[in-house]
């Protein structure tokens, strides 16, 4: 699954670590979900969304999973 979190970390100037210790998580799982090898859990995509001002749809491409329907 696709992100926009690396691009929005950039925007805001955000270390990895800096994200993960927003929404309680850690460093390396920001790391798997911006590479596309961990898919977030509902509830940590809302807490990035959140975190950032946005939706989860904002945030999360669900393209991917839509055409698999």
């Amino acid at each position: 699954m696709r992100t926009r979190i690396r691009e929005l970390r950039r925007e805001r100037r955000l270390s990895q670590a800096d994200l993960a210790d927003a929404v309680g998580t850690t460093r390396q799982t920001i790391t798997s979900i911006e590479v596309g090898k961990y898919t977030a859990s509902l509830p940590l995509a809302h807490k990035i969304a959140r975190y950032f001002g946005l939706t989860i749809e904002e945030v999360f491409d669900f393209s991917e999973i839509d055409e698999e329907l």
